[in-house]
């Protein structure tokens, strides 16, 4: 599913080096959390993940498509249809609906119709929100806007879930509701689920930890069940 070979990214002159070549195998269906300190690298590695971001040298191979090398309109067109993104401040859409904002990439995708309300009310109720749909993000609380940015995140049924610190910005008991989603999209095995947090605790819910550390990989586990 995810292959880097010798990723590196640096940043300025003289360079600062935030990831220094990493190479790393992911495969399909795994939940993976990414820590490491701050300005460890671990955001860095999300956003070339997600295409948000280049490698100065290396490959980033996601789901077939050579990141490294894929020009805007490819790189548009991968976030599109194979990428869904929560963050730890939710960025939803402050004058549009819940569900409205569920639907949206959708509509981007050029779905019209009934059928993306419908659709989007179904994500909806998997995240135990449908009964908030017609509210708007000021109306409800932090874990219920994040819920609502997972169900946006999947609606179009991602092959890869990228998680910045999704419960950072949560309270312990909005922070566990949200968790229990994410735990059980990645139960499924249908996603590959890669959440980077701070968190001993957070990462302990993952199958596999990743630690970083000054740019480089510091430890690669698995949990034992």
């Amino acid at each position: 599913m995810i292959r880097l070979v010798k990723a590196s990214r640096s940043y300025g002159i003289p360079p600062v080096i935030a990831l220094d070549s990493i190479s790393l195998d992911i495969g399909h269906g795994e939940f993976v959390a990414i820590t490491g300190q701050s300005g460890s690298g671990k955001s860095t590695l999300l956003n070339l993940l997600g295409g948000l971001d280049h490698p100065t040298s290396g490959q980033v191979v996601v789901d077939g498509i050579h990141l490294e090398s894929a020009n805007d309109h490819e790189l548009t067109l991968f976030r599109r249809k194979k990428l869904g993104m929560v963050f730890q401040f939710f960025n939803l859409l402050p004058a549009m609906t819940l569900v409205e904002n569920v639907e949206m990439p959708l509509l981007l995708r050029g779905e019209h119709g009934k059928s993306v309300r419908t659709e989007a009310l179904a994500m909806l109720d998997q995240v135990g929100m449908e009964h908030r749909a017609g509210h708007f993000p000021h109306q409800l609380s932090g874990g219920e806007m994040q819920r609502g940015a997972i169900a946006r995140a999947l609606i179009h049924t991602p092959s890869l879930l990228l998680a910045d610190e999704p419960t950072g910005n949560l309270d312990s008991t909005n922070a566990s509701q949200v968790l229990e989603v994410i735990a059980k999209i990645a139960s499924r095995r249908t996603t590959t689920v890669i959440m980077v947090t701070h968190s001993d605790a957070v990462a302990a819910l993952a199958d596999r930890r990743i630690q970083i550390k000054d740019g480089i990989i510091a430890s690669d586990s698995t949990r034992t069940h």
